[in-house]
């Protein structure tokens, strides 16, 4: 009887690592998605990729509602408790992250009658393939249980905030020398935005990682770069000032 226990156990903690593993895999293609619907500027996968969060909230629910269960039927303590929580925050951080990716594709959507300047999408490409690296080696840091890969994730959350500083200054200097990108770069921005804060929230499930693995909460400093900012108020108008 204990042995079979032990086993139904076992089998509801695989079943929400289960759920959490297919949340982050739905969480890259839509961020996938919605960066190529901005790339090709296409409607219907722009349209696409916005319907499939509806997915990544569902498992989010599902989550929430087993990890409950779980609590109040076996009152889990010390290890396993910790594993409910980190399920929890994780499955939290990849709702976040499909919430940002679908505002990327809501961005797609509203420019996918607009022409846009090559390198402008460049920069955001050189944006998504990191932050999508980033999401793949924490979910796998995640599956693995491998707390020294999660850090690695941690600390490369830096690399994406410097390429959020280029492209903000890029796309600032678009709008400054010709007003009318303003609106096209203002969309691009707000996309620009979005992927940077997808990798906080990577680094959010970097942290939970290493805490499920050691039971230490990290109490570094989170290593940051943005510096966009500054970049706004030293190209403030004069009258401005």
């Amino acid at each position: 009887m204990n042995n079979h226990i032990v086993t139904s156990y076992d089998a509801e903690f695989a079943e929400l690592d289960r759920a959490t593993a297919e949340m982050g895999g739905l969480a890259e293609k839509l961020l996938a998605d919605a960066f190529a619907a901005l790339s090709r500027r296409d409607p219907r996968l722009a349209a696409s990729a916005a319907a499939s969060d509806g997915d990544i909230d569902r498992l989010e629910r599902q989550v929430q509602e087993r990890a409950i269960t779980m609590i109040a039927r076996r009152q889990p303590v010390a290890n396993d408790l910790r594993h409910i929580f980190s399920v929890l925050k994780v499955a939290g951080d990849l709702e976040r992250i499909g919430d940002l990716a679908k505002n990327i594709a809501k961005r797609a959507l509203a420019l996918s009658g607009e022409t846009h300047p090559k390198p402008l999408i460049n920069g955001l490409g050189h944006m998504t393939e990191l932050a999508l690296r980033q999401l793949k080696d924490v979910l796998d840091a995640y599956a693995n249980r491998d707390g020294a890969k999660a850090l690695m994730v941690w600390h490369g959350d830096a690399g994406l905030d410097l390429l959020y500083n280029s492209v903000f200054r890029e796309q600032l200097t678009y709008m400054m020398e010709d007003p009318r990108t303003i609106g096209l770069c203002t969309h691009l921005l707000f996309a620009a935005k979005n992927i940077e804060r997808i990798g906080d929230h990577t680094t959010n499930i970097a942290e939970n990682i290493n805490y499920l693995v050691t039971g230490v909460v990290l109490s570094d400093p989170r290593p940051k770069n943005d510096d966009t900012t500054s970049l706004l108020l030293r190209h403030r108008p004069m009258d401005a000032a």
